[in-house]
């Protein structure tokens, strides 16, 4: 197994998923170890979610 690399800290959530564009997730994350997640009571809403900057 090769040893991962270290995330960084971010200061931002833009700052995080501007580094994630770049970056290549196996040198960080052993997804061998990744858990598989069931919401079972999550329910659909009929209003989208929207994501915005705010100050941009």
């Amino acid at each position: 197994m090769k040893k991962l690399k270290r995330i960084p800290k971010f200061i931002t959530e833009k700052e995080e998923g501007l580094f994630w564009q770049k970056a290549d997730s196996t040198e960080y994350i052993d997804w061998s170890k990744a858990e598989k997640w069931v919401f079972p009571n999550l329910k659909l809403t009929p209003k989208p979610f929207v994501y915005t900057e705010i100050g941009e």
